[in-house]
C-alpha cells in the first residue's frame, strides 16, 4: 500500500501537469521564502454504485482516514465528505463530492451511465485510482449536453480522476497574516480569482475564509475532438480557532458552493 506521501506526490504532479498557474503561485510563493503547506483537496464523482463516494472512500480509508463530516448542495445536487487522517492531524484533508445523477434528465443519467460502464468494477479499488485521469471515451457533443444541465457533472466527466484543487494553508504562511493580503498578491501577479459571491467566501464567525483562482482553459482531447475547456483551480484558506483553541477542521456549504463555481466558464 502506497504512503499518504506518495499519494499526495501524485496527485499534485497530476495537477500541475495539467493547470500550471498552481505551480507557478506556489514557486511566487516559495520564492517569498515560504513553506507551502496544503490544506486540502477536493475531489468529484457520480453517485453510481460503482464511482460513488462510498466506493471510492475505501482508499482513503486504506491509507488511515476516517469521514469526519457530510454536506449537501441542493442546488447543485451533490452530496459531500470530508475525511481527515486518523493518527496524523498534519496529513492534507480530502474533500470528496458526487453528483446525484437521479435529479437530472434521462439523458444526463443515460451518459453518466455510459461512462460508468467503461469502468472495470476491480480497477475503482486501486490505490491509484484516483490520479488516473479519465478512464472512459467522451465525445465533445457529450460534454455540452452535460454542461447544459450541471457544470460540475461536465468537468467530471470531461477531467475524471485527479484532484479538482489543492489548498494554499494560510496558516501556515509566515508573510501573509490574512486572506484578503494573499489575495491581493495573486491578483497582482495576474491570476483571475473567483469573484462569485464575493472574493472572500465564509467569514472569521464562520471559522473558516476561502477564496480561490478561476481554472484556466486547457486544450482536452476528447474521443472525437480537442476544444478549450476550464481544468483545475488553487484555492487558500484560513482557518480559525474554536472556543477548544484548536483549529475549525470542516467545511463550510455555503462557501463550499461559490468554491464549485471556480471551474465555471468565465
Amino acid at each position: 500500500m502506497q504512503s499518504v506521501e506518495t499519494f499526495f506526490d501524485h496527485l499534485w504532479q497530476q495537477y500541475t501537469d495539467i493547470n500550471p498557474q498552481a505551480h507557478a503561485i506556489h514557486a511566487l510563493l516559495q520564492a517569498r521564502g515560504e513553506t507551502v503547506v496544503n490544506d486540502h483537496v477536493a475531489l468529484r464523482t457520480f453517485n453510481t454504485e460503482k464511482l460513488g463516494i462510498d466506493r471510492l472512500s475505501t482508499i482513503f480509508e486504506n491509507m488511515g482516514y476516517e469521514n469526519r463530516g457530510s454536506y449537501d448542495f441542493t442546488a447543485k445536487q451533490l452530496n459531500a465528505y470530508h475525511f481527515e487522517h486518523k493518527e496524523n492531524p498534519n496529513h492534507p484533508k480530502i474533500f470528496i463530492s458526487e453528483l446525484i445523477t437521479e435529479s437530472f434528465s434521462d439523458e444526463l443519467q443515460a451518459i453518466v451511465q455510459k461512462i460508468d460502464d467503461q469502468v472495470d468494477a476491480a480497477e475503482v479499488f486501486d490505490e491509484d485510482f484516483l490520479y488516473t485521469g479519465r478512464p472512459w471515451n467522451l465525445t465533445f457533443d457529450e460534454y455540452i449536453r452535460l454542461l447544459q444541465e450541471s457544470e460540475y457533472a461536465a468537468w467530471t466527466a470531461a477531467f475524471g480522476y485527479r484532484a479538482n484543487h489543492f489548498t494554499v494553508s494560510i496558516n501556515h504562511l509566515t508573510t501573509f497574516f490574512d486572506i484578503q493580503s494573499l489575495n491581493q498578491f495573486i491578483l497582482d501577479n495576474g491570476f483571475a480569482m473567483n469573484e462569485s459571491g464575493g472574493l472572500i467566501k465564509g467569514t472569521p464567525q464562520q471559522l473558516l475564509e476561502q477564496s480561490s483562482t478561476m481554472a484556466p482553459m486547457v486544450n482536452l482531447e476528447f474521443s472525437d475532438v480537442n476544444h478549450l475547456i476550464p481544468s483545475c483551480f488553487y484555492e487558500f484558506a484560513k482557518r480559525y480557532p474554536t472556543e477548544s483553541g484548536k483549529l475549525y477542521q470542516g467545511f463550510i456549504a455555503a462557501s463550499a458552493d461559490k468554491i464549485f463555481e471556480s471551474t465555471n466558464s468565465m
